[in-house]
């Protein structure tokens, strides 16, 4: 029996091999390599000196890394919250059976299909204080012209805005595949007790549909802590240092000050936020877990 084992062993490792090869080679070395990096003084000429965690210490009296963190947990405390919000409300809507139902369906989720630097140039150019078409509606209704990304008490919210038009028909899809798959009983249940609209959303939709909400707030979140294209396309971190977040940090660091030591300090402390927050995450979502 152990000999057949073994033979099988055997068998399954020229399927198995390809993909632990790309697994190392793609993922374990670069974490490996960055880790090497960050404990080293790394100049772009080819000058590597060994520093332990000297760049850790010095990436803890950052004053301009904890406003790259603070930014970093503001725009994605928005970039979650609203698109969640507006995703479920715009899936229950879309749930409901109207005459076009399917064609403004449609339109609703072209936003998510287009690629983040092209959604960014386009917003950019909306953006513009003088030439920008938002400006100019607002002028419309009698209203003064924004800053928008121009000034530094908007320019967060501001690219929030972009993110709640792009990836909330993400939110409404995962939220719709779970309306679609609701039980009819508990509804029919509810309708004899004589339960309101409300109430029947209240103890009965949404309990079934959290499992669904919190896929969406896993995806979004770690979606919106990553967020780097849309924002140095937009703004570049500005005005100023305003919208830097953790990721424009990071690239500055590496690409514009050259410190590739100091910027994969930065990359291990992000990944181990990320990490942990997705942990969490994860556990709430076994937490809401149900069966029909």
């Amino acid at each position: 029996m152990s000999t057949a084992v073994a033979g099988m062993s055997r068998n399954y490792w020229p399927f198995i091999l390809p993909a632990l090869i790309a697994v190392l080679g793609v993922i374990v070395f670069p974490w490996i390599f960055t880790l090497y990096m960050s404990v080293h003084d790394w100049n772009v000429s080819g000058t590597v000196t060994f520093v332990g965690f000297e760049n850790y210490q010095k990436l803890f009296t950052d004053q301009r890394f904890y406003e790259a963190v603070g930014h970093t947990l503001y725009f994605t405390v928005l970039a979650v919250v609203f698109p969640v919000g507006l995703g479920l409300a715009a899936a229950l809507t879309f749930h409901r059976e109207f005459k076009g139902r399917g064609f403004l369906r449609g339109i609703f989720i072209m936003p998510m299909m287009a690629t983040p630097v092209a959604v960014a140039l386009v917003w950019t150019m909306m953006f513009h204080p003088q030439l920008g078409v938002l400006n100019y509606l607002l002028s419309l209704v009698g209203l003064p012209p924004a800053s928008w990304v121009y000034n530094a008490s908007t320019v967060i919210p501001t690219l929030v805005i972009v993110e709640i038009w792009h990836w909330t028909p993400l939110v409404m899809l995962i939220v719709l595949g779970g309306l679609a798959n609701l039980p009819s009983e508990p509804y029919e249940a509810a309708e004899i007790d004589g339960a309101t609209a409300f109430q029947k959303f209240r103890h009965i939709t949404f309990p079934l549909i959290l499992p669904n909400l919190m896929i969406a707030l896993i995806l979004r979140t770690i979606d919106a802590l990553k967020a780097f294209d849309t924002i140095y396309v937009i703004s570049q971190g500005g005005p100023g240092t305003a919208s830097e977040t953790m990721n424009i940090f990071l690239y500055l660091q590496a690409f514009a000050f050259f410190k590739l030591g100091y910027a994969s300090a930065v990359v291990v402390i992000f990944f181990t936020v990320v990490i942990l927050l997705s942990l969490l995450l994860l556990h709430v979502r076994q937490k809401t877990k149900w069966n029909v």
